[in-house]
């Protein structure tokens, strides 16, 4: 069995995606990226506490850039997270440019100098057409880079892409996976707010009008 690098943000997508994966490999490195967002505190502390449920490690990588040269309400720089569902206007808000590729080509060259040659993301086919570097069309180009550009020829995975959020809740759920260890709202504070268009999203997924979604909301 080989080793394995897994984009762990700490959210319920890639926190399902290392309990479905751990399994496969000898090793997995969960790498989590603490680039300035309202919410990276409680996700990467939720990151940390998945990584050693399932007896993985866990690499923190800073990238103050980011909320210094980008403009995202998604960032301590930006302005307040919208409420309600997501629009065309609240989506581009949110949007931080090309973050995938970055954590992509970082966790790609992390993955080679330890001899690692597959790179997993959480990317999946609910994820919004406005954010480009979730798309399978980008996750394969990455892939083919990768590829090319280091010695061990470097892969980049994501499983979900062909499934939306609601189905990776399904995965999560037949693996006896504990969502109560996943973060996902963008605004940071002590509890999910439940009003935001990434809480509802949580919502939808995890049924929670059925009783079925564990998390505790603010409204």
């Amino acid at each position: 069995m080989k080793d394995a690098l897994l984009l762990l943000s700490g959210g319920m997508d890639s926190g399902v995606l290392l309990a479905v994966s751990r399994p496969n490999y000898h090793h997995v490195i969960c790498m989590g990226f603490d680039y300035g967002s309202k919410h990276s505190q409680r996700e990467l502390a939720m990151a940390q506490r998945l990584a050693s449920v399932y007896d993985a490690s866990f690499v923190r990588i800073k990238l103050p850039f980011i909320d210094e040269l980008f403009s995202s309400s998604l960032l301590r720089s930006g302005d307040d997270i919208p409420d309600g569902p997501y629009t065309d206007g609240s989506i581009a808000s949110s949007v931080v440019p090309f973050r995938n590729g970055i954590m992509l080509s970082i966790g790609v060259g992390y993955a080679e100098n330890n001899g690692i040659d597959t790179v997993l993301i959480a990317s999946h086919a609910g994820d919004h057409p406005v954010y480009p570097d979730c798309s399978e069309a980008f996750t394969s180009a990455m892939s083919r880079a990768a590829g090319y550009g280091t010695f061990n020829h470097v892969s980049v995975s994501a499983p979900f892409s062909s499934i939306d959020k609601k189905d990776i809740a399904q995965k999560g759920r037949a693996a006896g996976f504990d969502f109560g260890l996943t973060w996902s709202c963008y605004k940071g504070l002590d509890i999910h707010c439940g009003t935001c268009a990434t809480c509802l999203e949580r919502k939808a997924a995890l049924e929670y009008d059925k009783g079925l979604d564990p998390t505790r909301y603010m409204k």
